[in-house]
């Protein structure tokens, strides 16, 4: 990550992520920042498809620990051994709290990101607990490290989501404008919580969290840094579109048959849409759990697009 310092050139440049710490890292970092330099001297569209690179490595970046475990589920689905002591799913779960555990070492995520990530575990895995006791979800394959229906290693699915937002924070170095308040968008994620697990039972009250979230989130546009200077979108957008992205996740996790549906038990199918709706509600207790703890910082003046 680069900050513009005052100026302009080389000199007006330096270097604010940690992940230069890293010295496998710090050669990657060394030779991004010498293509951006090359961009901003040629000039003409060669600056902004250099943003655009850069977009698309920082998003990566930020997907790490959700894209190895994507990476897993697909590796052992096609690579890893029936017949294996260790089971596939408690294989998986220990992989992840070795990712976590080497990311925290080497400085590629910090101890506020960690903890994000154990709420989201406790979260999802409780979720998880009860969903697949009402039959929502199965996971078909045998394992030790479970609790009930549910192997451990799925509440790192669900810390995926909350690391991928806790890491845009930091690297797109995030402000807001209208931002929703903190105590409305508690009672929101409380009550999105409940729902999934009351509207088994009573009225699904999915509608109006969908309307409610649109009135606290309408308003609100998200800043993001991805060089120089901030850009801008509707915050509303930004979470419908992680939401599409987790949709395209689980459909690479059912065909891994890490977990299926009642309507895949025939054979494999993608995911209905519908499921985008419970996604956006998740990314919306995502965007709580995280903002909690970074606490939401306005953009006071314009300094982008």
């Amino acid at each position: 990550m680069l900050k513009r310092l005052g100026g302009s050139g080389q000199g007006a440049i330096r270097e604010v992520s940690s992940a230069r710490l890293w010295p496998p890292i710090a050669s990657l970092i060394a030779t991004e920042r010498k293509i951006g330099l090359e961009a901003e001297t040629r000039g003409g569209h060669a600056p902004g498809l250099y943003e655009f690179f850069r977009f698309g490595i920082k998003q990566g970046w930020a997907c790490l620990f959700g894209g190895l475990l994507l990476a897993l589920l697909i590796a052992t689905h096609f690579a890893y051994p029936r017949d294996a002591t260790l089971s596939r799913y408690d294989f998986l779960a220990v992989a992840a709290v070795t990712i976590q555990a080497a990311m925290l070492r080497f400085g590629l995520e910090t101890m506020e990101e960690a903890r994000v990530i154990l709420v989201f575990h406790i979260v999802g895995t409780v979720m998880e607990i009860f969903k697949t006791s009402v039959g929502s979800w199965v996971y078909p394959e045998a394992s030790l490290l479970r609790i009930g229906g549910v192997p451990l290693f799925t509440g790192f699915m669900y810390a995926a989501v909350g690391s991928y937002i806790a890491r845009c924070w930091r690297l797109f170095d995030f402000r807001f404008t209208r931002p929703p308040p903190m105590w409305a968008l508690s009672v929101l994620a409380f009550a999105i919580y409940v729902n999934f697990f009351t509207h088994h039972y009573v009225w699904d009250m999915r509608l109006v969290l969908f309307a409610a979230a649109a009135a606290l989130f309408g308003p609100c546009t998200i800043h993001y840094r991805v060089w120089y200077v901030h850009r801008r979108m509707p915050l509303l957008l930004g979470l419908v579109l992680v939401a599409v992205f987790i949709w395209l996740a689980e459909n690479i996790g059912t065909f891994t048959a890490a977990w299926a549906y009642p309507s895949q038990k025939a054979g494999w199918h993608v995911v209905s849409p519908g499921k985008l709706g419970a996604w956006f509600l998740l990314m919306i207790i995502s965007y709580v759990l995280v903002a909690w703890i970074n606490r939401p910082e306005e953009m006071h003046t314009t300094t982008g697009r």
